[in-house]
């Protein structure tokens, strides 16, 4: 038996698309977390997911969504890392 996790459409698609074209946009380091700051503070999902979840449905590239997580990912690893010492 497969378990899968559904977590449906989170935006209606010009929504998607506004957003999968604010993550083109920002290119530097800063700016991603900047951008993630923000987002997760007015959305009920944090932006990790919507990315997931675009790459999962091929609407951005594998690129695109690597840039983005490795970035979000390192930061809270360093906060982590921070935190312990």
């Amino acid at each position: 038996m497969t378990l899968s996790l559904n977590i449906g459409n989170f935006f209606n698609d010009s929504s998607s698309h506004a957003l999968v074209d604010e993550l083109r946009k920002r290119t530097s380091e800063e700016d991603i977390l900047d951008f993630e700051e923000k987002f997760n503070s007015k959305n009920e999902k944090n932006l990790h997911v919507y990315i997931c979840r675009f790459l999962k449905n091929r609407s951005i590239s594998r690129g695109l969504a690597s840039r983005w997580l490795i970035t979000i990912i390192e930061n809270k690893e360093s906060k982590i890392d921070a935190l312990q010492k």
